[in-house]
């Protein structure tokens, strides 16, 4: 009878290439036997199993063969029960070399089909190094199958994440929704408690992270930390000195949108990636070309933006914008030219090899404000943010790595656009700990926001430290304003308080660039970090302990390609916001 396989177009592909293999170790090559390889590939699969079948017949010699090739052919018709009857007249002692192999195969998936997940993956204990690769990728399939059957889910994740790598078109598309379905039928406790005892390096890391975020929570972040600066002048050949790491692009192609909601924003962007470009100090053919491509106002213009920049010649792309963009543009099969996004993918795709992705995420922000409460010894937290999706993420990135620090989130509240009196957020939230020694508040929401809950969390009698994400500051300085916002710290990037020594000072850019003012401040310098990142793509994602002293921060790209911030914690004094030396927090505690 036949039977719908799941994975069906993976397996003919599979079979395919291994057809093609087994083909030229077959014993003979004569008319009849190419007549029967010919209706194989051209997939009338019944034909093919009764060509092969004759052949049986007269070559006594190669009667296994022929028979494990006529199975193969009514597996892939979807008739497993006369694929079965047939492989059940082969003696897998009397095949040889590759052969062998093909049967073991072949009696997995038929046992799978029996529902005999360990029979099956007793089959599939194959060595890979005996295997040829087409013969692997099969296995690896099997494996997966049998392992989800068998309730191994994590370890069939695992093993779809190795298959990954080798995949691709629509074999590799069906594959991921595999990995994420599988993770996605375990709780969100189990995945986080699998996924933090990872190294920060595993490739089943992100995939956890993609099915967690289905589930509207998310992983603690790895955290970078860094020791050793990137670009060390060497001394080479000829007496010639060279950045060690540094790979110049001769023509770079810079894909920003136009036109839109975003046209702001991608206009200080630019504004920076161009003053940081004009201030090279290697000019010439050494700074090379840069050319503006418009990436529209969808994910598949930008796509499109992307091969024309290619087609023209460009050796290095960044952008695009979007975290729509940047996820279409991942999960391509190739990418031509190395990226450098200017975001993280929203579907929670890793750049493919030899480019990384960069952005201004609010997740980063929410772990570090963890990481510092941590440090200084709190151990209970409440979170009050805005109902914005940043502040969202901001505050599930401050539970979870404030949680996976040994801390506990013992409140939360969110404040509607518009709403004044925070009073029964307060009391949700904040709760008994006003005043307790070992306590603080998380918060991430605008300035507006926060110039109102600060005064009310005084009334209210809290006195624990207040830290922030940096959408606290307008990135202008209103002394008058802001001094409602007095003890509050907040994570943000050195560029906006000269916090960098290695970079143009701030207050001389923003009397002839208006966009590097205010809120425009930070992508301003997201432009500035993206221009002097380019030469090093390769060099930071293979170099975990290196990093750049950027504008928005302390720069470290994981092993996936993601480049993370160590930011500069600032707090506000008098309505200034001024940089904070050491881990002393508003109250003056230290560790």
């Amino acid at each position: 009878m036949p039977v719908n396989l799941r994975g069906a177009s993976l397996c003919l592909l599979l079979s395919l290439l291994g057809g093609c293999a087994t083909m030229d170790t077959a014993p003979s090559r004569g008319a009849q036997t190419v007549a029967a390889d010919t209706l194989y590939e051209r997939g009338d699969f019944r034909a093919a199993a009764n060509a092969y079948l004759e052949l049986a017949k007269s070559d006594s010699g190669a009667r296994g063969h022929y028979r494990l090739r006529a199975a193969e052919s009514l597996r892939e018709e979807g008739d497993l029960a006369a694929a079965a009857e047939v492989l059940s007249e082969v003696r897998r002692k009397r095949l040889a070399g590759e052969d062998a192999y093909r049967y073991d195969l072949l009696s997995a998936e038929f046992a799978l089909s029996r529902e005999q997940a360990e029979e099956a993956l007793a089959l599939l204990a194959l060595p890979d190094a005996a295997l040829p690769p087409a013969l692997v990728l099969r296995r690896l399939e099997l494996t997966a199958r049998a392992q989800r059957a068998a309730g191994d889910r994590f370890a069939a994740a695992r093993t779809r994440a190795v298959l990954d790598r080798s995949l691709t078109g629509a074999d590799r598309e069906s594959n991921r929704r595999e990995i994420i379905d599988t993770l996605a039928t375990l709780d969100a406790a189990t995945l986080k408690q699998r996924g933090i005892a990872l190294p920060g390096n595993d490739m089943l890391r992100p995939w956890i992270e993609r099915a967690l975020r289905k589930q509207g929570q998310t992983l603690p972040l790895a955290l970078q930390r860094p020791s050793r600066p990137v670009g060390t002048l060497q001394q080479g050949g000829n007496n010639q000195w060279a950045r060690e790491g540094h790979q110049a692009a001769r023509r770079v192609a810079l894909l920003l949108p136009s036109s839109g909601a975003l046209r702001n924003a991608a206009a200080a962007i630019r504004d920076g990636f161009f003053a940081a470009w004009f201030n090279d100090r290697n000019p010439g053919p050494e700074r090379g070309e840069v050319k503006i491509y418009d990436s529209g106002q969808s994910a598949e213009d930008a796509l499109a933006a992307y091969r024309r920049a290619v087609d023209e010649g460009a050796d290095r792309v960044v952008g695009p914008l979007t975290r729509e963009a940047v996820g279409l543009l991942f999960e391509q099969n190739e990418l031509r030219v190395p990226v450098l996004a200017l975001n993280q993918a929203d579907n929670g795709a890793t750049p493919p090899a030899g480019s990384i992705a960069f952005g201004l995420l609010p997740d980063s922000e929410g772990a570090q404000a963890a990481e510092r409460m941590a440090s200084v010894g709190i151990k209970e937290a409440a979170v009050i943010a805005a109902t914005d999706d940043w502040a969202e993420r901001a505050a599930l990135a401050f539970r979870a790595q404030f949680e996976s620090l040994g801390g506990a989130v013992v409140g939360e509240a969110r404040l509607k656009e518009g709403e004044v009196n925070y009073s029964g957020a307060i009391r949700q939230a904040v709760g008994a700990f006003a005043t307790a020694s070992n306590a603080a508040v998380f918060i991430s929401m605008r300035p507006q926001q926060a110039r109102l809950l600060m005064p009310q969390l005084k009334l209210a009698g809290v006195t624990v430290p207040v830290l922030a994400s940096s959408h606290v500051y307008s990135g202008t300085l209103n002394a008058g304003l802001d001094r409602d916002l007095d003890g509050l710290e907040f994570c943000d990037a050195p560029w906006l308080f000269d916090a960098n020594a290695g970079l143009p000072p701030r207050d001389q850019i923003v009397r002839g660039i208006d966009s590097a003012r205010g809120t425009g401040a930070r992508l301003f310098a997201l432009g500035l970090d993206a221009y002097a990142l380019m030469p090093y793509m390769d060099w930071l994602g293979t170099h975990p302990d290196s990093y750049l002293p950027g504008a928005t921060g302390q720069l470290a790209s994981d092993t996936f390609g993601r480049v993370h911030r160590l930011l500069t914690w600032v707090r506000f004094e008098n309505g200034v916001a001024r940089p904070v030396a050491g881990l002393t927090l508003g109250d003056g505690r230290t560790p």
